[in-house]
């Protein structure tokens, strides 16, 4: 698994793990019981992982949906 991105925003780990399955990219999100722990401070961000040899095309997918300035660097 690779990471693909960062977030603290449920909204966008939603929809960004909604379009990896749509793609029938495996994905899971780490940190959420850590995310949870910590409380609402914002200071854990979740962060979103791929399929190592998919992330080009989780990358793309992202692209297309409008929130490359969401991927990992």
């Amino acid at each position: 698994m690779q990471e693909l991105m960062r977030s603290n925003n449920i909204v966008t780990l939603s929809f960004v793990e909604a379009l990896m399955r749509d793609a029938g990219i495996g994905v899971m999100i780490a940190d959420q019981n850590m995310s949870i722990i910590e409380g609402s401070i914002g200071a854990i961000p979740r962060r979103i992982l791929v399929e190592s040899d998919r992330i080009d095309q989780a990358r793309r997918i992202m692209h297309d949906a409008g929130l490359a300035h969401e991927l990992k660097a």
